[in-house]
């Protein structure tokens, strides 16, 4: 598949994904809509490592990996589908849009990175503040529940952890296989945390467009997106990749507006567009100041 497909694919999987959250959760509950989401990923998953004869290491090592994965998946897709519940789709891309700034604060700790740099301070400053402004709209002008709030600031916060964590596994494996490896992990986990919680199938319920937003999100957001993210990844430079937090968020907005009448008022515009600049400045903030230091220093010469 040519880069750019793959490019475009993760863009558009990615701003459908918090749509399709809501959505497959209408009809029935958050935690049978997320379990059956996982198990069937993991039987197409195996299906093709086994069509495939992808290897799948059995390591200490690959399943540190899996394990450091499955703190993402089952704790990040857990609170996201609970979130949903309550918070609009385009709130929740927003506020996973801030991924790459926790990541980065927790990278200092866990890895040893260096320290941020007055422009990413700059940028995570402005993150916090547009994050304020989201909240406040939710909480003040549509009276929602804060419940539905913490459970996405947990659920960026498994996902940003877990990013972190993988990269302390020095392992080349297959993004397939270690797909299949985080899959076979935290399905049975879906699977406690919906029989001890509810247990109820209530088949008559479901809702056409449930039963087809959860097929989408098993094969596209946790099968076809994963592979094209990780084409993109060896393909492009990271920080075209990184263009992908700025734009999803936007269009994940404009669907949720359309499409589910999610209401979107000043205030969330406003803290939106705080975000946007945030990362903005903590993606490119530096490259740009430098390159305007050197042009300047040229033009002085």
């Amino acid at each position: 598949m040519p880069v750019q497909a793959s490019y475009i694919l993760v863009i558009i999987i990615w701003s459908t994904t918090p749509l399709g959250i809501v959505i497959s959760s209408a009809g029935m509950s958050p935690t049978l809509s997320v379990f059956l989401r996982m198990a069937i990923a993991l039987v197409l998953c195996f299906i093709i490592v086994l069509i495939g004869r992808y290897r799948v290491p059995v390591s200490r090592q690959a399943w540190a990996l899996y394990s450091y994965s499955s703190l993402g998946i089952f704790g990040g897709m857990l609170l996201s589908y609970l979130a949903a519940q309550t918070v609009p789709s385009g709130v929740i891309s927003l506020i996973f849009g801030l991924a790459p700034v926790l990541s980065g604060l927790l990278a200092q700790r866990l890895l040893r990175e260096a320290s941020f740099s007055i422009i990413k301070w700059l940028g995570l400053a402005l993150s916090m503040v547009g994050l304020y402004l989201v909240c406040m709209s939710q909480l003040n002008e549509l009276a929602l529940a804060p419940q539905g709030l913490i459970y996405v600031l947990g659920a960026v916060s498994c996902f940003s952890l877990s990013g972190v964590m993988i990269k302390r596994v020095q392992l080349s494996i297959h993004p397939l296989a270690s797909t299949f490896g985080a899959l076979l992990l935290v399905t049975p986990m879906f699977g406690l945390v919906w029989w001890f919680s509810d247990g109820q199938l209530n088949v008559q319920s479901w809702q056409v467009s449930s039963v087809l937003a959860t097929v989408y999100l098993s094969v596209f957001g946790s099968l076809v997106g994963f592979i094209a993210y990780f084409h993109v990844l060896q393909k492009l430079q990271a920080s075209t990749v990184a263009l992908t937090t700025l734009i999803t968020p936007g269009f994940a907005m404009l669907l949720g507006a359309w499409i589910n009448n999610e209401q979107i008022t000043l205030t969330l515009l406003v803290g939106a567009s705080v975000i946007m600049v945030s990362l903005a400045v903590f993606q490119f903030g530096e490259s740009g100041w430098a390159s305007l230091t050197n042009k300047l220093k040229r033009q002085m010469l």
